[in-house]
């Protein structure tokens, strides 16, 4: 009933609902833009007008009862800080929290959140029981999750604990307080946004086949620039098995397709021109040449949904398909554990920063 009424007001404001996030409204009127983010009574709000900004919160206090709080500084937990060369996204506060909570505030750290040789499986073995306390474990892992909305660097590592969040053993247990001590080198990092001419949207997308040893199944892990800034990115399983490399490769060059569509249409409401066709960086020269050729084998035939949805864009001119050598794939890093030089360089390309050091 809360939303409904938010809905109608602003609706009655001349603000359109966004068709991408429905959580987003848009006023456009006579060069006057201005927009509006809603998590169910924290709205931020910011334009290219002052004035039709403080016009919006006055209207809005003869409905609700507000209370403005100024530049925005901190938002559900997420520290909005200013820095030389733009502003960073932090949840230092929920980091050092989460610390002190258990009990690692003044603990050794570490210099990856997981190392390069670990095995995804259930971790069932003589030095690794069934956990006794599997809501603690939940309640950790659910907390990781929010942080990684600001540390692109921990996703990986917050894929493999939360496959387990119902059979958890002391071995996850022991990789989740590893990747809390990762955590303690540095709980101010943050994701950088600086000022760019350029609008340019380019992906990287990378897969780990049959990786876990349970299922078979691959990882997808993926990741979205607008100008030199991450705007979005993803490690998840893969729904089904591939049956090879190739396919896995093509799989997750489709889950990108598909959030690359969603970013570019959701820039189009916000009045922003996307150059297309948008790269699409993959290390699968396999997964590349299915990609283009338009010819359907036996290699194919069994993920034709997925063929026809990437071809689509592909000849459509949305999405171009673009070979890049292995040591230059950005999305390495939510794919698979790697060693610490090759995880520093992948996190500086994110563009992660520590304003506090």
């Amino acid at each position: 009933m809360w939303n409904e009424k938010l809905v109608s007001v602003l609706i009655e404001f001349e603000f359109v609902q966004s068709k991408c996030d429905t959580s987003l409204f848009i006023k456009n009127v006579n060069n006057v833009f201005v927009v509006l983010l809603v998590y169910v009574d924290d709205i931020v709000v910011t334009g290219n007008s002052l004035s039709e900004i403080e016009k919006v919160k006055q209207r809005l206090k003869t409905k609700f009862l507000i209370k403005d709080l100024g530049v925005l500084q901190y938002f559900l937990g997420i520290e909005v800080l200013s820095c030389a060369d733009g502003i960073c996204l932090s949840q230092r506060k929920y980091c050092t929290d989460l610390l002190t909570e258990y009990g690692m505030l003044g603990c050794k750290p570490v210099s990856v959140p997981i190392e390069q040789s670990h095995v995804v499986n259930n971790m069932l073995n003589s030095n690794s029981g069934p956990l006794q306390n599997v809501t603690g474990y939940q309640q950790l892992i659910r907390k990781l999750i929010y942080l990684s909305h600001t540390r692109p660097d921990i996703a990986y590592a917050v894929h493999v604990l939360s496959q387990y969040m119902h059979s958890p053993t002391s071995g996850h247990l022991k990789l989740a307080f590893n990747l809390l001590r990762y955590l303690k080198s540095a709980p101010g990092q943050g994701l950088l946004f600086t000022k760019s001419d350029s609008f340019e949207i380019k992906a990287f997308v990378d897969s780990d086949w049959a990786k876990c040893l349970t299922s078979r199944k691959s990882v997808t892990g993926y990741c979205v620039f607008l100008g030199n800034c991450l705007v979005s990115w993803k490690s998840k399983k893969q729904s089904t098995v591939s049956r090879s490399s190739a396919e896995a490769g093509y799989r997750s060059m489709c889950a990108a397709g598909c959030e690359i569509v969603w970013i570019k249409n959701l820039l189009s409401e916000l009045q922003v021109d996307v150059t297309v066709p948008i790269s699409l960086f993959c290390d699968n020269k396999a997964a590349i040449s299915i990609a283009a050729n338009p010819v359907f084998h036996d290699r194919t035939k069994h993920f034709e949904i997925d063929l026809f949805f990437l071809r689509d864009l592909i000849s459509k001119g949305v999405l171009k398909c673009v070979g890049v050598k292995s040591e230059n794939q950005v999305a390495d890093l939510f794919t698979k554990g790697v060693l610490v030089k090759i995880h520093n360089m992948l996190c500086k390309e994110l563009k992660l920063f520590d304003v506090f050091k």
